[in-house]
């Protein structure tokens, strides 16, 4: 091999690696924004706000461009949005701490739920048959002739 021919390759090489770099960045961008809100009241996903003349969105892009620029992670700038926007700018509640509680309280109430619901079911289904008024549940099966002629009596008009 050649030296020119080394050069060439060598240059591929770190030609690759800054455009897998690059389009880290651009994959970074695109999931960040996609779970931050726009502050302008439309209530749009940050990189998908299209009405036109927001004050707001074209800021945010930039602040969350130059944060993906210094090389902060994912946490911290969601952390850093939060605190300077306040928690409503996450389109997601994060992970960690009391947030935990919005993603675990829906699914445990509902899970309760259920199975309130399937043990309240199962007791009805179990409950046994009412005992006719006047007569021992041994013999509420069959009742005599006698009762149903006193019943027909009470219930005719």
């Amino acid at each position: 091999m050649t030296r020119r021919r080394t050069y060439q390759l060598v240059v591929l090489f770190f030609a690759a690696l800054l455009a897998m770099g690059a389009a880290d960045a651009a994959g970074r961008f695109s999931s960040i924004g996609h779970k931050l809100v726009c502050t302008c009241g439309c209530t749009q996903i940050l990189v998908e706000c299209n009405h036109v003349g927001c004050p707001d969105s074209p800021k945010l892009i930039a602040e969350l461009r130059g944060k993906i620029a210094s090389g902060d992670g994912d946490t911290s700038i969601f952390n850093w949005f939060a605190a300077k926007y306040g928690p409503t700018v996450l389109a997601t509640p994060m992970r960690g701490g009391f947030d935990n509680v919005a993603w675990i309280v829906p699914v445990s109430l509902f899970l309760l739920a259920t199975l309130g619901t399937v043990y309240i079911v199962h007791r009805w289904n179990r409950r046994s048959q009412p005992a006719i008024a006047g007569v021992p549940s041994s013999t509420a099966q069959a009742p005599s002739d006698d009762l149903r002629d006193r019943i027909r009596r009470d219930t005719e008009y």
